[in-house]
């Protein structure tokens, strides 16, 4: 989910959004000789390429019964199985490691299952090692911040949808011969000319505000900043009642992971007051707003919302994540919606995950970003995750036989 940032302090400050949903996205009218497609609301999921997971080599695990989660763990990771079931029967396998029809005897078991849940996963699943095995884990989470849907005094910053004047073209200045994979995003300026979409500060300047479409209004910038990085998130109005947005498109522009360049500027860590997670930026940024208009502004990254009527925050799989049971990885690597069992040095994102989001930052093999639903604890250990640790994937028994695995 995702755009996240290649190098991670604390889930909040460098990863952004997994949380992802896929509308469709906006037509506008364009000159005839353009070639265009419609702005995206959400990052695709890979096409299927060759088994990349397989490259790095698999290894039998040990036996799922072995492994060190409890019922109460395994309760919840088997529900958010079962509502992964109806995707992962409908697409293929990017990382090459399982068919889709691997999961089929699996997910019938899931959906009558009536046993305890440790034993679901112990007699349905076998371990899989995906190259050393070596994983590192962050964390995000859903924040809530106050807003409202009309703007009144203390709401003022707006909550934009998608504009419409964002576009997927090709400059005029790249031969054709060089126009591969996707078309960047862009806008068409008052010549006619394709060129990169308005970035953060312009848009925070009212580069959008007479043309994009406002869905709420916010009350912090710095609060709205952050929830943009996650993703998604809650909006409290001022009559109690709660607003779900979710990721719907972004600008086009480059994410940059503020808290590498304050560290790097000595703002925050070693010698500060400030400590190297999300909450010691926001201490910065708060203490120093001036300059922390300027940091935000950076990140020329900006993300376009929609309202959710789901009960949960929807990521890649196009289903609810939740809390301590949906975990984003590299789709290249670890099957959408399979269980992942991690062990790592921080003890809180240890057991069973189910792969359900992706992420910009989250590349390669054993990369994982644990969700950690919403409220003031699961910020606290979204913001400060950073453990190194151990992985596996769970994979439909007879996987290894089928890579000739032993």
């Amino acid at each position: 989910m995702r755009l996240r940032a290649v190098i991670i302090i604390g889930a909040g400050l460098l990863a952004s959004a997994c949380v992802r949903i896929v509308p469709e996205g906006p037509q506008v009218a364009v000159p005839p000789t353009a070639t265009t497609t419609p702005a995206p609301s959400a990052t695709p999921l890979p096409a299927p390429v060759p088994a990349t997971a397989g490259l790095l080599g698999l290894a039998a695990g040990p036996s799922v019964g072995s492994l060190a989660f409890d019922e109460a763990d395994a309760t919840g990771a088997l529900a958010s199985f079962r509502e992964s079931c109806p995707k992962l029967l409908a697409r293929g396998d990017v990382s090459g490691m399982t068919r889709t029809a691997d999961w089929s005897a699996t997910c019938a078991a899931a959906a009558t299952w009536r046993g305890p849940a440790r034993d679901f996963f112990s007699s349905q699943f076998e371990a899989v090692q995906v190259g050393d095995g070596r994983a590192f884990a962050t964390g995000y989470f859903e924040p809530e911040i106050a807003g409202s849907r009309t703007p009144r005094p203390g709401y003022e910053q707006p909550v934009y949808a998608i504009p419409g004047d964002l576009v997927r073209a090709w400059p005029a200045d790249v031969p054709e011969a060089e126009r591969t994979g996707r078309a960047p995003l862009g806008r068409y300026d008052e010549t006619g000319a394709f060129v990169p979409y308005f970035e953060r500060a312009e848009i925070m300047a009212g580069a959008l505000a007479d043309s994009a479409p406002v869905i709420a209004w916010a009350a912090d910038p710095v609060e709205f900043f952050f929830l943009q990085i996650q993703g998604s998130g809650m909006i409290r109005q001022p009559d109690g009642t709660v607003m779900r947005i979710g990721y719907a498109g972004q600008n086009g522009r480059e994410y940059t992971a503020i808290g590498r360049s304050m560290r790097e500027a000595g703002m925050i860590g070693d010698g500060t007051p400030y400590p190297t997670s999300m909450q010691g930026i926001i201490a910065y940024i708060r203490a120093n707003p001036d300059k922390g208009r300027e940091v935000m502004n950076l990140n020329k990254s900006w993300i376009f919302f929609r309202e959710l009527t789901t009960d949960g925050p929807l990521g890649a799989l196009e289903v609810p994540v939740r809390g301590r049971s949906s975990v984003a990885v590299d789709p290249n690597y670890v099957t959408m919606g399979a269980p992942v069992f991690l062990d790592m040095e921080r003890n809180e994102a240890d057991g069973l995950w189910i792969a359900q989001d992706t992420g910009g930052a989250i590349k390669g093999a054993n990369r994982f970003d644990t969700f950690w639903g919403n409220g003031a604890e699961a910020r606290e250990i979204a913001g400060a995750m950073s453990s190194s640790g151990r992985a596996l994937i769970l994979v439909p028994r007879g996987t290894l036989a089928f890579h000739g695995v032993k």
